[in-house]
């Protein structure tokens, strides 16, 4: 690879990341009043984020067993309205315990 090749994937990812930012302004001029648009709008990070997080939580962990288990009990001490960092204590304590 040489030192041109890298400017240009450079300048394609610029590209590519400032066109995802400026064509919802350009193209939506005034309030989105479309309900289910409205409503994917909203989900929209929610979903990237858990779609980034999930598999990682549970193949970075030496064994899959203990991630997944992890993240069944992050999901339940969520579920009871913990807050961030007890349940990523809770979290890090089940996955320690199981190695």
């Amino acid at each position: 690879m040489n030192q041109y090749s890298i400017v240009v994937y450079i300048l394609i990812a610029i590209l590519v990341t400032n066109l995802i930012r400026v064509l919802p302004m350009v193209l939506i001029k005034g309030p989105v009043k479309n309900r289910f648009v409205r409503s994917f709008l909203y989900y929209v990070p929610y979903v990237t984020l858990a779609v980034m997080t999930f598999p990682d939580m549970v193949l970075t962990t030496p064994t899959p067993l203990s991630g997944f288990l992890a993240l069944l009990a992050g999901i339940v001490a969520a579920w009871f309205r913990l807050g961030l960092f007890p349940v990523a204590v809770i979290c890090c304590t089940i996955v320690y315990l199981l190695l």
